[in-house]
């Protein structure tokens, strides 16, 4: 297939017919630039309307998304602005914008339209306490005598209730780990899964969300131990649990008789393949590389953004208020400068080998996420990257605007204004 290098609004469809087999898409979702994340957005209903995509998984922890999932598929008495109202941890903005506000109504109507059950899902494991709080609250639910057994086995938790201080208290021996308790609580829950009649959906799809909790819970505790264990690469904890987590719906969704197939949104560096990026040379593995290697390249699409400038919503330094950056520029030896030289705004540009041996590399590519730093812009945000190798397509966008949060902040509303590059005057 010729590239499609399409000045103008970039088109949808090549993604779907180039690899009609894909069973997961992955599209790379920077969190703070509006062009990006409407492209997501405006993208995905392609995925799901033309070649039945069956879910919309989000770098979300997984108990903040399931009010979203309820409301989109029809479910539940929250409005929209209420079905956002557990994203309150940092960084807010992340999935609590205007470009994902207008995605979940247009998913609420399809699914109501076509008698569709699409559903959104989030695949990250932060939620320690409110995943565990979940689990007691779905026995307490189903089935009140379990559920004492559940509380004492996470009574291990208690009297912290921040998760990196139970971290700390754990890998400093300060503590009893909780590990063994809560692999006996997932046992429990799967073997009441033998239990469910089959043709209870509801049942079936409250169960499987209280497994994933426990799952959460698990991988939550060892991720929190690991922050302070040097030996422990916590980013690779992380992908592996959202890895499992997509499998996991992938067989759910295909026990309920839908074929499985999953939209993945998430940062670039979390949906390359990390063996063609710096980050395979540090050790690290990410989801990109793991959708490659366990279901297979042929039936992964891995989708990538990039931009030269503009602006987007991103704080100064963690749990600081968002603010509406600006992009500096892209450096000259950058992928995202070459696609500038193009003189396109924007195109889309599918990857085969011989594409990408044209691009060459490695070069640098650029990463932005909820945090940008343009003071040491060469160090926090660039990495060396083979982009033939690291994703299938991309999208280029040249020059971005910001994502719109639901919570605006004045310093958002004082955006900042662009020098005159390169002499700032």
């Amino acid at each position: 297939m010729r590239a499609r290098w399409t000045s103008g609004r970039a088109t949808t469809t090549p993604c779907w017919r180039w690899r009609a087999t894909a069973r997961s898409c992955c599209w790379a979702k920077p969190p703070t630039a509006r062009t990006s994340s409407t492209s997501c957005a405006a993208r995905s209903p392609a995925a799901i309307a033309e070649a039945g995509f069956d879910a919309v998984a989000l770098e979300a922890d997984w108990p903040d998304t399931l009010r979203l999932n309820r409301y989109a598929r029809g479910a539940g008495d929250d409005t929209l602005d209420e079905a956002f109202g557990d994203f309150d941890r940092f960084p807010t903005w992340m999935w609590r914008n205007r470009a994902m506000c207008d995605f979940v109504q247009w998913l609420r109507e399809h699914n109501r339209r076509t008698q569709g059950d699409v559903g959104l899902y989030g695949l990250d494991l932060y939620s320690l306490y409110r995943s565990a709080d979940a689990v007691v609250g779905y026995l307490e639910r189903t089935a009140p005598e379990h559920a004492a057994t559940a509380r004492r086995l996470l009574s291990c938790l208690d009297h912290v209730r921040d998760p990196q201080d139970y971290g700390y208290e754990a890998a400093a021996g300060l503590r009893q780990s909780c590990n063994a308790a809560i692999r006996r609580l997932i046992d429990d829950l799967a073997r009441r899964a033998d239990s469910l009649a089959r043709t209870d959906a509801a049942a079936l799809d409250a169960h499987f969300e209280a497994e994933r909790n426990a799952h959460v819970v698990l991988r939550a505790e060892a991720y929190y131990r690991a922050m302070f264990d040097d030996r422990v690469h916590t980013w690779n904890l992380r992908d592996a649990h959202m890895v499992d987590t997509a499998l996991a719906l992938r067989r759910h969704l295909r026990m309920r008789g839908r074929e499985g197939r999953i939209v993945i949104w998430a940062h670039n560096s979390h949906l390359g393949d990390a063996r063609a990026t710096e980050m395979g040379e540090h050790g690290e593995w990410n989801i990109g590389q793991l959708l490659r290697e366990q279901i297979g390249a042929g039936r992964t699409l891995l989708v990538g953004f990039t931009t030269y400038t503009g602006h987007v919503t991103a704080a100064r330094e963690w749990d600081q208020p968002p603010e509406r950056r600006w992009v500096r520029p892209a450096r000259r030896d950058s992928y995202e400068h070459a696609f500038h030289a193009s003189g396109l705004d924007r195109f889309f540009l599918p990857l085969s080998q011989e594409r990408g041996r044209t691009l060459g590399g490695p070069l640098l590519e650029r990463a932005i996420g909820v945090v940008y730093r343009p003071e040491s812009e060469r160090a926090s945000h660039y990495f060396d990257a083979r982009l033939g190798e690291q994703f299938d397509a991309v999208f280029h966008l040249d020059e971005t605007t910001a994502v719109e949060p639901l919570d605006i902040h004045e310093r958002w509303v004082r955006h900042e204004t662009p020098e005159t590059y390169p002499f700032g005057v």
